[in-house]
Parts: structure tokens; sequence; C-alpha cells
């Protein structure tokens, strides 16, 4: 479509840290930018866009849309319907604390049911592990970036992560400007229906 983009690497340390990362690749890009994020990159988004210029608008795909103070794991008990805790595996950092993962054995099942089983064993074994801090940490902005700029969101009817509650819950606080709920889709929405991300993604950037 000939748009420029930029696949950002989310370091999943710190809500603070991360977003401060992803700040430094924005004003790097050096034009209006148009932020994606899916999972706990809602968080990074919302915290880096905040009072941030460079930034048009905001697209979560599967993602947290979270107001100052609130955690990952704080939102994700708010609405039944997330069995994310008990597929987690953890492991210590020589950093400190742990690091946290989804086992294996219940990859397919918890993050992307409606994928592929080889793709979801590939998923599995490359997926990126956060850290316990980045999930507990609250979103330091006083004031999220969904409350100052327009906001898209797409997610999954079917999605074990993040309830489906809790994703309309999130779109209808934000005021966003579309939200798309697809039928059976998992948490890995980007992966199983990336037809309907695309179009929630070019109708944000037709928008801003």
């Amino acid at each position: 479509r000939g748009l420029d983009v930029v696949a950002a690497a989310n370091p999943l340390r710190s809500v603070a840290g991360d977003a401060a990362y992803v700040r430094d690749v924005v004003a790097a890009v050096g034009t209006p930018v148009l932020l994606v994020a899916h999972s706990y990159g809602g968080f990074v988004v919302t915290e880096a866009a905040a009072g941030n210029d460079a930034v048009a608008g905001l697209v979560y795909v599967g993602a947290f849309a979270p107001d100052h103070g609130e955690s990952a794991f704080q939102l994700s008990t708010m609405f039944p319907g997330s069995t994310l805790g008990d597929a987690l595996t953890a492991y210590p950092v020589a950093s400190g604390g742990n690091e946290l993962a989804i086992r294996r054995d219940v990859f397919h099942h918890q993050f992307a049911a409606d994928v592929p089983a080889a793709q979801a064993a590939l998923m599995a074994a490359t997926q990126r592990p956060v850290t316990e801090a980045a999930l507990t940490e609250g979103l330091p902005t006083a004031t999220p970036a969904w409350r100052q700029l327009p906001s898209w969101f797409v997610f999954g009817e079917r999605d074990l992560n993040i309830p489906v509650e809790l994703h309309r819950f999130f779109a209808e606080r934000a005021g966003a400007k579309a939200s798309r709920e697809m039928a059976g889709g998992s948490h890995a929405l980007a992966v199983s229906d990336p037809d309907a991300v695309a179009a929630t993604v070019l109708e944000a950037v037709a928008a801003v």
C-alpha cells in the first residue's frame, strides 16, 4: 500500500523502560506515526504516545488500553475469562525477579487456538518471555494517550489472555473510532485473521 512500516522490538522488561525505547524509535522515524500494538504492547504504546506530538493515532490489536496506575495482571482479572495465569511458567533471571512464558504444552490452546498446530508450535518455541515486573507495573503517565488521540480496536471473541469483555470495555472507555470483534478469534489475531487487522490499520491510516 506504499506505507512505511517499522516493526519495533518490544524489550518486555518494564512499562516505563519499554515505552522509552519506543519513543526513541518514533523520534528516529522523524515523521508522524500511527502506533499499532498487540497484547502487553498496548501498555507500551499508551505510555510512549502520551504527550508525544509525533504520534497521530493508536491501534490496539488484542491489546491492553490501560489507564493511570492499572497493571496487566490487575486488568486481566477485571472480567472473567482469562486463563493465562494457569498457563504461565516462571523462572528467575540474573537481573532480579522472574520471567514469564506460556507453557509449550498449552500454548496452542491458550494463545493461538485458531492457528494451525504446526504454526502454533513454532510460535511457542520462539515466544519472547516478559518480566513479571512489566506485568505488575502500573501505567506511569497520568494521562494515557488514548484520552488525547484517536484509537481503533480489533480483537478476538475467544481471546483467552485478555477476555473479550475487557476488550469491549477498553474500546468503549477510549471512545474508539471503530471496534472490530472477530468471531472465534484468538489472542493471536494478527496471525489467524491478518486481513481484519490490516483493514483496521488502514482505516486508521486513512483517518489520521
